[in-house]
């Protein structure tokens, strides 16, 4: 059975980005992870993390074995 996978990505999305993922209704946020990895996950999950500077800091997120999004949370700003 695989396990989970964890990935850590560096996200700097301004709010102004972010407001535009809504309006043009981009469902997919794609990054690249520290360990050069690249990887898509729903815009949607990262509503929780808007400040009034957007989206900012290090977040750990974790895919299952079938590479579907199970969570994300930020690790440091």
């Amino acid at each position: 059975m695989k396990k989970d996978t964890v990935f850590y990505v560096q996200l700097d999305i301004s709010a102004e980005q972010f407001k535009n993922y809504y309006s043009q209704n981009i469902k997919s946020i794609v990054a690249t992870s520290h360990d050069g990895r690249r990887v898509q996950f729903p815009a949607n999950v990262l509503q929780s993390y808007v400040t009034h500077s957007g989206v900012q800091g290090v977040f750990c997120l974790m895919v299952d074995s079938n590479a579907r999004f199970k969570s994300i949370s930020r690790v440091s700003d």
